[in-house]
């Protein structure tokens, strides 16, 4: 074992393509045959302290030579104590090989965030969250992430293994289809946020493809943070019941976001702030891959987590995320104003809503909450489509059902998502059927606010409730269930709600 000190002194400041990183000195071994020929093995061991204000990404060069078959790295770092309010230190890790670091990802072979010690990559095999291919020779790069640093610093250590040998044969990726059975132009629920073991999830595929079939879900989407590395173990979970798309959580430091139903193996670089006018870039790669973008938990506390790229490139927005809490309202609330702005503007753009689980762990459930959308047939194209149109409502469980709709009085009728197209004094009727809701409250919400509650619905959790109103009086209607509020006017919890329909010509 060699060990070596990379402290501040033997730093260096580069500007890449990636905004400003830090660049530490390059680890080296030997060429390979004089440690082929001892143990086979080959370890180095670096130290160094980062201080508070580092850059977002460190890379550590490492000099790979030829006939190495495995490369293994562990990693640990200080967690000292911080006074309160303060963050403590919090290390992320992954890899590029000789391709390079550039922005964009063509070396991209693994990132695990901070969910893993460890990781390793070889040809036939690597860790989950990482990528199995050729261990090349050339210049690799350990990529670190100081996602928060303590005041004192952030201590860390990194041993580097190689292992030589003869590489073993890359697995050919099989991913799943594109299309399930379906039921032709039907309501489908779907939770398209989620992690496995590929991330920082604790759920196998298999383990979470159980838990959406039986939470009642027709589709699911796959959203590693920043890796694609599961794209191809999800095959084998894939039914005629059971649609399961492919994507990513680009989890940058100004937000997250989701790439939804991508072509299978894209990888969507991650490594940028809003400041740096590159987010439009990765959006057009996600869309140009088949894919939605969708920010996800826009008003979330956790550092990092709340997005700044705004809505511009948007499909949907993730209005719901996990249990409700009070950032969901706000976001709940935020999203009601785009849709004030839209009817004011006049361009006929809004941004649908939708909710998922961001499950990780149990006792995350997977499908609470869930989009349950209006799609011509149970494909990736057709949900994409519901979802771009905002023909969807949000729904806690496969429990909750919801018939909604706006109707004239010569035979117009509208759905979720679409307009009724009358004019401004035309009185219209609002009518909403519900099915698994016991006790929830019905609102009717438009561009002035809630102008309509209903009582509780009875405790078999079914019925109907109808409002009559004119589009010069309300531009748009949606519809929310909630539970019953504990005390005064706090308004409850979600159990459902739906995206809008507009009302009148324009």
């Amino acid at each position: 074992m060699c060990e070596d000190d990379h402290g501040i002194g033997r730093r260096a400041l580069f500007v890449t393509s990636a905004a400003v990183a830090l660049t530490l000195g390059t680890v080296s071994f030997s060429d390979g045959p004089a440690a082929e020929a001892a143990d086979n093995q080959e370890t180095r061991t670096v130290r160094g302290t980062l201080p508070p204000g580092s850059p977002d990404f460190v890379y550590l060069p490492v000099d790979v030579p030829a006939g190495v078959r495995e490369i293994k790295v562990a990693y640990s770092y200080d967690k000292p104590s911080v006074p309160a309010g303060t963050q403590g230190n919090a290390l992320d890790i992954g890899l590029f090989d000789e391709r390079g670091t550039e922005l964009g990802g063509k070396g991209f072979r693994g990132w695990s965030g901070g969910a893993r010690s460890e990781f390793f990559v070889r040809a036939d095999d690597a860790t989950p969250g990482y990528l199995p291919g050729p261990v090349r020779p050339g210049t690799w790069h350990i990529a670190l992430g100081p996602y928060t640093v303590a005041p004192q610093g952030l201590a860390y250590e990194i041993t580097i293994t190689l292992t030589y040998g003869e590489q073993g044969v890359t697995p050919t990726p099989v991913y799943p289809p594109s299309r399930a059975k379906g039921r032709g132009r039907a309501w489908y629920r779907g939770d398209c946020h989620m992690h496995s073991w590929y991330s920082d999830g604790r759920r196998t595929p298999a383990e979470i493809a159980a838990l959406a079939r039986a939470a009642g879900l027709d589709f699911i989407n796959s959203s590693e943070h920043n890796t694609h590395s599961s794209h191809a173990h999800w095959a084998d979970q894939a039914g005629d019941d059971l649609l399961i798309m492919l994507g990513e959580e680009v989890t940058t430091r100004n937000g997250h976001v989701l790439a939804l139903g991508t072509e299978p193996g894209t990888f969507v670089d991650w490594r940028y702030r809003a400041r740096d006018n590159r987010w439009a870039r990765f959006a057009r790669e996600i869309h140009r891959a088949g894919g939605l973008v969708v920010p996800a938990h826009p008003h979330a506390t956790c550092v990092g987590c709340g997005w700044k790229f705004g809505f511009a490139e948007a499909d949907a927005v993730e209005v719901w995320n996990g249990p409700f809490t009070p950032d969901d309202e706000a976001t709940l609330a935020e999203w009601d104003n785009t849709l004030v702005a839209s009817v004011r503007e006049g361009h006929g753009r809004w941004l649908p809503a939708m909710g998922n689980s961001d499950a990780h762990r149990d006792p995350d459930a997977i499908g609470t909450p869930q989009t349950v959308v209006l799609a011509d047939d149970l494909t990736r194209e057709a949900v994409q489509e519901g979802i771009r149109a905002g023909r969807s409502y949000v729904a806690e469980s496969k429990s909750v059902s919801l018939a909604f709709g706006v109707s004239g009085g010569h035979g117009e009728h509208a759905g979720i998502g679409e307009r009724l197209r009358v004019d401004r004094d035309t009185p219209v009727t609002v009518r909403l059927e519900a099915q698994g809701a016991p006790r929830c409250s019905v609102r009717f919400v438009t561009d002035q606010g809630a102008l309509f509650t209903s009582d509780p619905l009875p405790v078999s959790g079914a019925g109907t409730v109808e409002w009559h109103t004119t589009p010069s009086y309300a531009a748009y209607v949606r519809a929310e269930l909630r539970h019953e509020a504990a005390v005064g006017p706090v308004p409850g919890v979600l159990a459902a709600f739906t995206n809008p329909i507009f009302l009148g010509r324009s």
